[in-house]
């Protein structure tokens, strides 16, 4: 289990986002300089990170399908992929011409001095908001379960640099006890190619405008002082070496792994960054 692979068209990888869409995502928080609510920021970080996929796979003009992508949502209204009702994975490149909507969005940054500027920037869209209900999680990882399962049995895959499955919630599963949830995960956690096992990251967004959070903890460090922290902490993925340089520049500090996979009381400052070191750690051939 070396994760040595890097990818390329013949040895494509996977990039799932499991996206809690229930009732509590209508809070609001500061964003980018504005108010908005928790389901239109991660909505508009999950596509961020769709066009940041998209720009790393364009050379020379070209798209390269260097990438397979599924986005799952879960809320009240059940379980599904928010690209289309009949589509779970697709190539990178099918995001080209699949933009649902591009609209102009103010996104605040600091001058040297301090003062806050605004740029205005035209922003692409494949993924809307939506907030309803409650966190049918259980049943989300077990359909992530399934999707990646039968990405990995392809023949065509077995080679690959192994899926990663990013999973982002603001609560707690309202479908399944801590036990449940745990075996779900292992079941992820147990799926692969030959260059190793599927990663789970759980990610759990602060309320409002907390402080910041619990990122990619090492095993010597204390998620354990919180029940919920401790849970996702043992349900995630320890984070293979590559990745250490991405996170620790992250976290802001010489800490020395392995880290895990989890991220307690994240801002969707935070979260965007997150997702940000499963795209630029794995090398593109």
């Amino acid at each position: 289990m070396n994760y040595t692979q890097s990818i390329t068209r013949r040895h494509r990888t996977a990039f799932v986002l499991a996206i809690d869409q229930s009732g509590s995502m209508v809070e609001e928080l500061e964003f980018r300089g504005r108010r908005t609510s928790k389901a239109a920021a991660v909505a508009e970080v999950a596509n961020s990170l769709l066009s940041e996929l998209l720009l790393r796979a364009t050379r020379e003009g070209e798209v390269r399908d260097y990438y397979d992508i599924a986005v799952v949502g879960y809320s009240g209204e059940g379980v599904h992929s928010l690209r289309s009702a009949d589509e779970t994975f697709v190539p990178v490149s099918a995001l080209r011409n699949a933009v649902r909507n591009t609209r102009r969005v103010s996104i605040e940054r600091r001058l040297p001095d301090g003062q806050p500027a605004f740029n205005e920037v035209t922003v692409s869209e494949w993924i809307a908001p939506a907030a309803s209900g409650q966190t049918p999680m259980y049943e989300a990882l077990l359909y992530v379960h399934d999707l990646v399962e039968a990405w990995c049995r392809r023949p065509e895959h077995r080679e690959s640099f192994p899926p990663l499955v990013f999973n982002i919630t603001d609560g707690e599963a309202s479908d399944s006890d801590e036990e449940e949830l745990a075996q779900i995960a292992g079941r992820i956690r147990s799926l692969g190619t030959d260059d190793g096992r599927a990663l789970l990251v759980n990610i759990h967004l602060a309320s409002g405008d907390a402080a910041k959070g619990r990122i990619f903890l090492t095993d010597g460090e204390t998620a354990y002082n919180n029940r919920y922290a401790r849970l996702l902490y043992d349900i995630s993925s320890p984070m293979p070496p590559l990745f250490d340089d991405a996170i620790r520049s992250l976290r802001g500090d010489e800490a020395r792994g392995p880290f895990r996979g989890m991220c307690y009381n994240a801002s969707i400052t935070e979260l965007l960054s997150i997702l940000n070191v499963g795209s630029i750690s794995v090398n593109l051939q």
